[in-house]
């Protein structure tokens, strides 16, 4: 996959994201509540505070939930709420061990279209319609994962030129663009009461 990404904010971070299909679906479960580089850092500080030399689905379905829970808990801590997302990221990997033999990958390799692929990711643990339709434009727009119809499954995240979601970060300049669209759709939201 080796892909240049810019998602983390953070060279080493960014170079496993680049190279590791799980790592990107474990930051993107990590991108909640939570500013959105740190999430994405998630996966390299889990493997990194394990002694591992990558991410692997098998480890991290298998890994005791409490020594599991201590690592993410560690400061700083992986995530916002350590415990529950580590539970999470823990489902994710035994979905995908007992789906797809822990291979992350496969979720998109030779997915038939778009429809088919938000279908996978929107039936992952941790992954709701919004959080399937930003990967699906991830995948798309900075993976070359591109079957017929993802832009259509990604909904407004698949716009070309769009600064909606960390689909479109490509480094600082559009990190500061995407924070500024989630913010004045936080205060449009509120607006409207």
């Amino acid at each position: 996959m080796a892909t240049k990404v810019h998602l983390a904010q953070q060279p080493e971070a960014d170079e496993l994201l680049g190279r590791s299909p799980l790592a990107v679906l474990v930051g993107m479960l990590l991108d909640q509540q939570f500013p959105m580089e740190r999430a994405f850092a998630g996966p390299h500080t889990i493997m990194r505070r394990a002694g591992w030399d990558d991410l692997d689905a098998h480890e991290i379905a298998a890994y005791d939930p409490e020594r599991f829970e201590a690592l993410m808990a560690e400061p700083p801590v992986v995530h916002r709420y350590p415990k529950s997302m580590g539970k999470r990221v823990q489902q994710l990997c035994q979905y995908l061990v007992e789906r797809y033999e822990g291979d992350a990958e496969a979720i998109w390799r030779d997915v038939p279209d778009g429809r088919e692929l938000f279908k996978r990711l929107n039936a992952l643990p941790g992954y709701g319609k919004q959080k399937a339709q930003i990967f699906t434009a991830l995948l798309g727009k900075q993976y070359g994962v591109t079957p017929e119809g993802w832009r259509e499954a990604a909904g407004a995240y698949g716009e070309e030129g769009s600064y909606r979601s960390v689909a479109d970060i490509t480094g600082p300049e559009s990190l500061e663009k995407v924070r500024a669209f989630k913010k004045e759709m936080k205060a449009a939201a509120k607006a409207k009461g």
